[in-house]
């Protein structure tokens, strides 16, 4: 056999996406080159490593038996390429993270001082929803997935960064029991805590929105009421565009958690970032998050639901 690194690549890329089409976007490829790499690297076994049904590209169980060695093959290149960096005194690779969308405002504050120690590591950090941010995660196209909830039925370690707190908001200090509530999209966690929240509140007229960024401008609109994380209404807050409404049985409280997948053997870069974070994130907490307290305060037992 005489397949390369790069064709395993192609191959692993193939079978996380279950499409050429998309591996070829994934590894900024034309499709044509794609597919010869992929021939080339299947022609070398007897027993077929995918098979295409219709217009769809199926593996089979011998093509995912290789496709675990071959992870390994490709996670042990980047161990010797990584230990060579080390060698040379530099440091450099790529850390991926993907988070879900208010996560964008928590992950920078913990990601600047170990880029800027070691500005050869290249930061791949996608924002998107919860589902999405786990779909990646279990795919293994990204090593750490920032979350807020603990997904249910997937066994993973985590690291614990920050409280998050959620708080009903409006854009005055009064509550009109007349406004209706506007809502996240179903799945989000947001919309999980607001459920709860609300459970004694189904017969109330409510919009859905698809990011608590769109929430958070009706809200400021004068559209209505919403449980919104705390962590992304800061300006908004000072600037008096929204206020706290003291509720009963808010905050909720969640933790905003860095999850890897359990036993998963995590790159050089990510171990050493997870490291770092350990040491700083106390002191990082204090420097950029302490304004957390003086709104959390505005909270009381009053509830202006009652």
């Amino acid at each position: 056999m005489n397949y390369t690194l790069h064709q395993l690549k192609i191959f692993l890329e193939v079978v996380r996406n279950q499409s050429v089409t998309h591996a070829a976007e994934k590894l900024n490829m034309t499709q044509p080159a794609l597919s010869i790499q992929l021939k080339n690297f299947q022609n070398q076994f007897k027993t077929p490593l995918t098979e295409v049904v219709g217009r769809r590209i199926f593996i089979t169980e011998f093509g995912l038996d290789i496709a675990k060695l071959a992870e390994n093959v490709v996670r042990e290149a980047e161990e010797i390429k990584y230990k060579t960096y080390e060698y040379d005194g530099l440091f450099a690779g790529k850390l991926s993270i993907s988070s879900a969308s208010t996560g964008k405002y928590v992950i920078p504050y913990f990601l600047h001082h170990f880029l800027g120690k070691h500005p050869g590591i290249d930061l791949n950090l996608d924002v998107t929803n919860k589902i999405r941010t786990l779909e990646r995660l279990k795919k293994h196209e990204v090593e750490l997935a920032l979350v807020s909830v603990i997904p249910k039925g997937m066994d993973v370690e985590e690291e614990i960064l920050l409280e998050n707190k959620l708080f009903l908001v409006g854009d005055t200090p009064e509550y009109d029991i007349g406004r209706p509530f506007i809502y996240r999209e179903e799945g989000s966690a947001t919309r999980l805590a607001m459920d709860h929240f609300l459970e004694q509140s189904k017969s109330r007229k409510q919009f859905q929105l698809t990011s608590n960024e769109a929430v958070k401008q009706a809200v400021i609109a004068g559209l209505g009421y919403s449980v919104i994380p705390l962590i992304g209404m800061k300006n908004e807050l000072m600037n008096k565009d929204l206020f706290i409404l003291p509720s009963e049985g808010l905050p909720i409280v969640t933790y905003w958690r860095l999850i890897w997948l359990k036993n998963k053997r995590l790159s050089p870069i990510t171990r050493a970032f997870l490291d770092e974070l350990r040491e700083s994130k106390n002191a990082l907490i204090k420097t950029h998050f302490s304004w957390y307290v003086e709104f959390s305060e505005q909270s009381n037992d009053k509830s202006v639901l009652e």
